[in-house]
């Protein structure tokens, strides 16, 4: 009994510290994220349906150049480094569908609301993002997370792994 009762107070304060140091990490790791952000040109029907056509468009163009990247700098860097072919795709995919606006980008800094992606949660705050306009930018938008790529791979439920979880689990596999 007694070993019984050190293995569950042992395993509660390894559980409580885990879930303290992971919720900092969420907090110190805010910078390590570069988002999207696409605002279309109003709320009529026919903009944000052409803002979604923008997005397949510009993320498909992305994708290759975000791919290799090794941290949220290098991201933003490639992103800066195409900001003009990030348009081209925007205003191309606009003109074909018949729209005499264009669009802009731009990377900044902007304010986001907390967001959940399958079992990972953003928490509202600022963040570093590549902003693309339609016309006007009035209408509602779209966001993702350019890096880490999470909407930028074919997987529709990322798995996010947390070393701290991983040792608590061997450690309760050994002690079972």
């Amino acid at each position: 009994m007694k070993k019984f009762c050190i293995i569950f107070l042992t395993t509660i304060i390894i559980i409580l510290s885990a879930v303290g140091v992971a919720g900092r990490e969420t907090t110190e790791q805010k910078g390590e994220f570069l988002r999207i952000h696409i605002r279309a040109n109003s709320n009529l029907e026919i903009d944000q349906s052409v803002k979604y056509e923008v997005r397949d468009n510009v993320v498909e163009f992305l994708t290759p150049v975000v791919a290799e990247s090794v941290d949220r700098e290098d991201a933003e860097e490639k992103l800066c480094l195409h900001l003009s072919k990030i348009e081209a795709v925007a205003k191309e995919t606009l003109r074909k569908a018949g729209f005499a606006y264009g669009a802009t980008a731009k990377v900044v800094t902007e304010n986001f609301p907390t967001r959940v992606y399958g079992e990972y949660t953003l928490p509202a705050g600022e963040y570093r993002a590549l902003v693309l306009s339609l016309g006007e930018g009035k209408g509602d938008n779209w966001w993702c997370v350019v890096y880490p790529p999470l909407c930028f791979t074919s997987a529709t439920n990322p798995v996010y792994k947390s070393k701290i979880v991983e040792l608590i689990k061997r450690w309760q596999a050994g002690t079972s």
